[in-house]
């Protein structure tokens, strides 16, 4: 595992929502947040599309790690399975690259809640952009 923070650590998207990537190694990510009422949908429970973009930000830093100097990526299909709903509290996106081509790779991502409950799955495919 790396010691140092990536350029994926301060993005301001991270901290618009309030994500915390931890350090990882090449292909893999941990991405926390701290749930609670500003993140609540009319229901009283964490926003889907907050779980969403949680998930998309672990797959995005997971695959971004496997990137050389000269490479950029984007998402190209993104799929999330809610499983249960989340009222506060800190939840974990953990997500591992499955493949990685020389253009497109495909990434899974499991949410958990401090309880280690799973709250959602995910999977992506992204597509490397050669500068």
């Amino acid at each position: 595992m790396t010691d140092s923070p990536d350029r994926f650590f301060d993005a301001p998207i991270s901290r618009l929502v309030g994500f915390k990537v931890q350090p990882g190694d090449i292909g893999e990510a941990r991405v926390e947040l701290d749930c609670g009422p500003h993140l609540h949908n009319p229901m009283h429970r964490v926003h889907g599309g907050v779980i969403a973009a949680l998930a998309d930000a672990a797959m995005g830093i997971a695959f971004g790690r496997t990137l050389l100097e000269h490479e950029d990526f984007s998402t190209i299909e993104m799929k999330v399975n809610f499983i249960r709903p989340v009222k506060d509290g800190l939840i974990t996106a953990d997500a591992k690259v499955l493949e990685r081509g020389l253009r497109v790779g495909f990434v899974d991502c499991e949410i958990r809640s401090a309880r280690g409950k799973r709250v959602a799955t995910a999977t992506c495919t992204c597509t490397v952009i050669s500068e």
